[in-house]
């Protein structure tokens, strides 16, 4: 079982990510890529990703188990801005951080063996070792992961919102009460079933909630209690195609005036009802709109208490813009879990 511990002051600093991070979706996506469940969400994706990584992740099978521990510093904060500068900060990861936790890991594999060779040398902090890290997490990254990007920024988009509703209606209590069932709030404690026993103390640091499109069933928190608060969720994938690309077909039914108000109503996120009213539609109507709207990858849909929420994709979002490139903080390179802890 794992229990969060929260105060007044905790509560006070529970904040959402603003975006997907890099390094978990790819450390928590090589798990997804070494599993036979999820197949409807994950089976096209990870036939299609073994067949560009051709093999090559002997270094990240070293060091992430199928189950288990993995190296937190796998894993900085960093990543939520983006690779290039998630993996600056792994290539800056102290020499003593390097030894300690590459230990670890390979303890939880293997207790009566010594390191390997590649994780030897790692343990050692050589920068040579460091530097071909960083080149198997990008060359993974961009095998694995960004060519999904869109994708995986538009389920965490609507996550966010549907958390965010929460926010407003009723505050962090609430932000909590809404998070997926394999979370529990019960004041002041947030408990998930966990492989081991974890007691994590906030004490006043608050704590960053991470959506996650790779993370699966059990959500992930850092080993290591004295880095800043994480919480790594997995997403709703009720509602949605698997990871893929949108049909040209899908695309070719998105005419007239009518959808064009509806796509314009979803920006900012809302239910079916007040789609309906924005729009000027029947219920129905709008309900049959936002399927197709969904089917094209332009829209999202998650369910929030006895309403959906449906808010825009990155996709959705730039042909409103007609086009335009995103906003810059948005804006990423280029185009899940074992329990951690």
């Amino acid at each position: 079982m794992l229990r969060i511990h929260f105060n007044a002051d905790d509560l006070a600093r529970v904040r959402m990510a603003a975006r997907p991070d890099a390094l978990w979706e790819s450390i928590l996506s090589f798990h997804r890529l070494r599993d036979r469940r999820g197949a409807l969400v994950f089976g096209e994706w990870r036939s299609q990703a073994r067949t560009r990584l051709k093999g090559e992740t002997r270094l990240l099978s070293a060091l992430v188990p199928q189950r288990g521990y993995f190296p937190d510093f796998l894993t900085p904060a960093e990543g939520s801005e983006g690779l290039d500068t998630g993996l600056e900060a792994l290539r800056a990861t102290s020499p003593a951080r390097l030894h300690t936790e590459v230990a670890l890991a390979a303890a939880h594999r293997s207790p009566l063996r010594s390191l390997p060779g590649r994780l030897a040398s790692l343990a050692e902090g050589r920068a040579e070792s460091v530097a071909r890290l960083v080149a198997a997490l990008r060359a993974y990254y961009h095998a694995a992961v960004e060519p999904y990007w869109t994708h995986i920024q538009g389920r965490v988009e609507a996550d966010r919102a549907v958390r965010g509703r929460a926010l407003l209606d009723g505050g962090a209590g609430e932000l909590l009460a809404s998070l997926p069932p394999v979370l529990r709030w019960r004041s002041p404690v947030l408990e998930a079933d966990y492989p081991v026993d974890r007691e994590l103390r906030l004490d006043g640091r608050g704590l960053l909630l991470q959506p996650s499109f790779f993370c699966r069933g059990t959500p992930v928190v850092l080993r290591d209690t004295s880095l800043p608060p994480v919480l790594v969720y997995p997403v709703s994938h009720s509602c949605e195609q698997a990871a893929g690309d949108v049909t040209g077909a899908s695309l070719g039914r998105l005419v007239g005036h009518t959808r064009s108000a509806i796509l314009q109503a979803v920006r900012g996120g809302c239910t079916t009802s007040e789609l309906a009213r924005r729009a000027g539609v029947s219920l129905a109507s709008a309900s049959q709109h936002a399927a197709v709207l969904r089917e094209a990858g332009l829209v999202v849909t998650l369910r929030h208490g006895n309403a959906v929420l449906h808010t825009l994709t990155p996709l959705g979002a730039a042909l409103l813009r007609g086009g335009a490139t995103p906003e810059p903080e948005l804006a990423m390179r280029g185009t899940a879990p074992s329990p951690r802890r």
